[in-house]
């Protein structure tokens, strides 16, 4: 069964293959354990000798992040007696490119490696920021290949509270072998934790950071193209951030006629407040559709599938 799309037009379809929000992946746990050091792509003709970077060879660099969600990169020998780092937003597609931030390369030492920190703040805009070596400036930039990512700093995420606005970026290798960050910049988010299905129901576990649940909190499920909304009362924990729901294949019954609908999720932490999107980007996964899948809720002839869209916020499919 096809999901219907989640992407916004022109939106990259990075690491996103045709198919449902389940197919073609093992249901359950990541596919790889969390915080494994990543190790980048390699290039699809092999090489016989070491190459050179000054000949054309591909270039890669190592990066490491931290708790407080700086990243640090560091290249080999590289030319250009002032080299720099330039991430670029990817624009959508038929844009121009608009966005970029540049980082100053610098010399480690003796052994010259160089290194460039993408520090906290300022928070990048939200999208995929590609990462290139400019090798002096005005020189024609040359595209990195992914070296060592240590991303261990991300595997627990989760686990600590974000004030607003909430700033979240991995790197990540995209499908043609680059190296790339995913970045997410939201005035408040609600992160899914555990998802609990069971032969009747579902249970969505989440914390919000960035605000605050009041008494009169609701989830919201928004049936997508329009403006219907189902509103369900959550469980909320005593320090005002965690929260559970659990729904039902009849809770989202609308007269479909047997079409696939999907259901987006968000919290309202009080009446009056913006609904904040539920979602998971609290961790080292920089796309989740594929990789965190899970089985349906199946009862009189009628079916609930949770699943993360592209951009990792969570939704629920309903036929």
């Amino acid at each position: 069964m096809s999901t219907p799309e989640d992407r916004t037009p022109g939106e990259p379809r990075e690491g996103v293959t045709p198919g449902g929000p389940h197919e073609g992946v093992t249901p359950g746990a990541p596919q790889e354990p969390p915080g494994t050091l990543h190790e980048g792509a390699t290039p699809t003709t092999p090489q016989t000798t070491a190459p050179s970077p000054q000949h054309g060879s591909p270039l890669r660099a190592d990066c490491a992040t931290d708790s407080d969600g700086r990243i640090t990169f560091r290249l080999p020998p590289v030319p250009g007696a002032h080299p720099q780092l330039l991430l670029r937003l990817r624009p959508k597609k038929g844009r121009s490119e608009t966005t970029r931030h540049l980082l100053d390369l610098e010399s480690d030492g003796s052994d010259g490696h160089r290194h460039a920190v993408l520090e906290p703040h300022p928070a990048l805009d939200e999208g995929r920021w590609d990462v290139y070596l400019l090798p002096e400036p005005g020189a024609e930039r040359r595209r990195l290949r992914p070296g060592l990512r240590d991303l261990r700093s991300l595997v627990d995420g989760h686990l600590r509270d974000r004030p607003a606005p909430v700033a979240v970026r991995i790197p990540y290798v995209t499908k043609d072998g680059f190296l790339a960050l995913r970045a997410w910049r939201r005035t408040a988010h609600a992160e899914a934790r555990a998802i609990d299905v069971t032969d009747r129901a579902m249970t969505i576990t989440a914390r919000l950071h960035g605000a605050e649940l009041h008494a009169d909190a609701t989830v919201r499920l928004r049936l997508r193209g329009t403006d219907t909304v189902r509103t369900v009362r959550p469980r909320t924990d005593g320090d005002a951030r965690g929260f559970s729901f659990t729904v039902g294949p009849g809770d989202l019954a609308d007269g479909g006629g047997g079409a696939a609908r999907v259901w987006d999720v968000f919290v309202g932490p009080t009446d009056g407040v913006p609904p904040i999107r539920v979602g998971r980007l609290l961790d080292d996964v920089a796309d989740r559709k594929h990789v965190y899948v899970y089985p349906a809720v199946e009862t009189d002839g009628s079916a609930l599938r949770p699943y993360y869209t592209v951009d990792n916020d969570l939704a629920i499919e309903a036929t």
